[in-house]
């Protein structure tokens, strides 16, 4: 629990993320912790229950994780590598419903225009049938099914570039996991339904069978190209991510840099961790993380994190720290 938190990394971590928020008194709390810098683990702990007080987010809820995956591709196509890595088309269109009606704000739609109307965009299978104009780059098709879903990453090319990816946008349809699809398939084990499992599955099963798995789930993601440096990718508050420290929410329930206790039990995936307790803030948003205790924290980097963020899939209560002069009484 709280007793056993590094408080000194939380601190850390909120200094290091804090300047997501935006209303008032986060700005200010957030403009005290900057000044202070380094703090040891006892006057972090001391900051941090004289500044916030925890208010629980009602009801149970569930706790994932995503990674920035690191992935082989090639400047051109061939071989095992006939994925295209999309740009986001100029005939995609996103409109902030907030703009319209401040009851829906936070909800955004895509789609096309058709004459005077907007219609929904094409889903994976039909996009994923037209040629790509100008791709980034191209990969293994289970790869880039999986860059979809984590949302950016980091291509490894063969002639020794790497292009570092962030999202730039989706076609707007509802995503659908296929790891149901697969179990009802008789495909997975008993529960191991991880990202690691499903992953081998389509890789061994590449060509028709799997590309009829992944045409199940229509959400499809557009990438762009950032420029290299050594950070972690930028979440959808603009700020780097911090691994282990970061969650994507529901940006229509949480503002961004919000920050959360998490307390995530009862692992429902074969190999996971027991459980998640720590500090983290609300540094992005993902199209499957909808509701109010619902969760995705970012594990950092590569394939290790990636082994890791596959196996969390835990029962959670989310504590809000809200600034004390915001708390409720």
């Amino acid at each position: 629990g709280w007793a056993q938190e590094d408080h000194a990394a939380a601190l850390r971590a909120f200094q290091a993320g804090c300047l997501a928020a935006h209303a008032p008194a986060p700005r200010d709390v957030c403009r005290r912790a900057r000044a202070y810098g380094l703090l040891d683990e006892a006057a972090s702990r001391r900051f941090l229950e004289a500044n916030f007080r925890p208010q629980w987010v009602g009801g149970d809820g569930l706790l994932t994780a995503y990674f920035a995956p690191e992935y082989p591709a090639r400047a051109q196509a061939g071989g095992d590598f006939t994925a295209p890595v999309r740009r986001k088309p100029d005939d995609l269109v996103m409109v902030d419903l907030g703009l319209f009606d401040p009851a829906l704000a936070g909800k955004k739609i895509s789609g096309r225009l058709l004459g005077q109307s907007l219609q929904p965009y094409d889903d994976r299978a039909a996009i994923e049938s037209t040629p790509a104009s100008a791709p980034i780059a191209w990969m293994k098709p289970e790869d880039l099914f999986f860059l979809q879903i984590q949302g950016s990453g980091v291509l490894d090319l063969t002639d020794g570039r790497r292009i570092k990816l962030a999202y730039a946008a989706s076609n707007g349809r509802p995503f659908v996991g296929v790891a149901t699809i697969l179990r009802d398939q008789g495909a997975l084990a008993d529960g191991d339904a991880s990202g690691e499992a499903i992953r081998r599955w389509l890789s061994d099963h590449r060509g028709p069978q799997a590309d009829a798995v992944m045409d199940r789930n229509p959400r499809y993601v557009f990438f762009q190209p950032l420029p290299p440096d050594d950070r972690e990718p930028a979440g959808a508050a603009g700020v780097p991510l911090i691994p282990g420290r970061s969650l994507a929410v529901d940006p229509s329930l949480h503002p961004m840099g919000a920050v959360f206790w998490i307390d995530a039990a009862a692992p429902a995936l074969a190999g996971a961790p027991s459980g998640y307790q720590r500090l983290a803030l609300a540094l992005d948003a993902g199209g499957a993380i909808k509701g109010p205790v619902r969760a995705d924290l970012f594990i950092g980097s590569g394939e290790a994190a990636g082994i890791e963020a596959g196996r969390i899939r835990h029962d959670l209560s989310l504590y809000e720290l809200v600034p004390v002069s915001d708390a409720r009484p």
